[in-house]
């Protein structure tokens, strides 16, 4: 039963993987920044998953993987809109 939650964690860093590969393909400084940051993204929740597996039974290790994995996301998150928000061609970010 402990196998279900790291596999649905994994299962959902899969299409991140995906994104990654698919916006990193133009080649461009500003596609390698996106796919890098979904990149980062599923590496984050494959992580997670395996520090909630590791955690087994013990609640306030899983609690504590889950809240690092949700701030780690999250700030990867807001890098991502970030970078979205910044101009491809000389790097600053738009008005």
């Amino acid at each position: 039963m402990n196998v279900f939650a790291p596999l649905i964690i994994a299962a959902t860093g899969i299409p991140a993987l995906c994104f990654a590969v698919w916006s990193g393909r133009p080649g461009t400084a500003h596609a390698r920044g996106l796919g890098l940051r979904w990149a980062l993204i599923a590496l984050c929740l494959f992580i997670g998953a395996i520090g909630v597996y590791l955690a087994g039974d013990n609640r306030n290790i899983a609690y504590g993987v889950v809240v690092a994995l949700v701030v780690a996301v999250n700030a990867l998150g807001v890098s991502l809109v970030l970078h979205l928000r910044r101009d491809s061609n000389n790097g600053a970010p738009r008005k």
